[in-house]
């Protein structure tokens, strides 16, 4: 078996085994010890292995993110909503975002506006302001979202609505 959510793998000769890349990391096992994985990633997450830890792309109810680049005080991230889905309507206390629609048309609440913004638009989504992003198209919505602040985790979030029950 070989899988790979991106590069082409080549394999010669190779018998009996597991192949898996993805943007976090290649797995190679024997068909016969595909059950010791999670004893392996339990033991990559004890040794503090943030790869076990943290995923390169994050799935969510309403589709997947991927951060690209962060620092202390910022993080970029690409984002795509699924068809017919949104976003908790939400707010940020320590943190600004910055978003860019690279494909599709996206819905946009924040704080008592309401507009559409379409490839190649952007705007400001200000700390402490509530907004959410909705897709009512049938394709997925591709942005990039540029978050900044004195404290950018994923934990800084404060859902007024949520569609997923979360």
């Amino acid at each position: 078996y070989i899988r790979s959510d991106s590069k082409t793998i080549a394999a010669v000769g190779v018998k009996d085994s597991i192949i898996v890349n993805t943007d976090d990391a290649v797995l190679i096992t024997n068909h016969s010890s595909d059950q010791a994985v999670k004893d392996m990633v339990a033991q990559l997450s004890r040794a503090g292995n943030m790869v076990a830890i943290n995923h390169a792309k994050v799935y969510r109810p309403w589709g997947w993110f991927r951060v690209i680049y962060g620092g202390d005080c910022f993080k970029v991230k690409t984002l795509c909503l699924f068809p017919k889905s949104r976003i908790s309507m939400q707010k940020h206390l320590y943190r600004s975002e910055h978003w860019v629609v690279v494909k599709g048309q996206a819905e946009v609440i924040l704080g008592k506006q309401e507009f559409t913004l379409s490839e190649n638009e952007s705007t400001f989504v200000p700390a402490g302001t509530m907004h959410r992003i909705e897709n009512t198209g049938a394709m997925p919505v591709e942005m990039i979202e540029v978050q900044s602040g004195n404290y950018i985790g994923e934990d800084d979030i404060i859902r007024i609505d949520d569609d997923y029950g979360r």
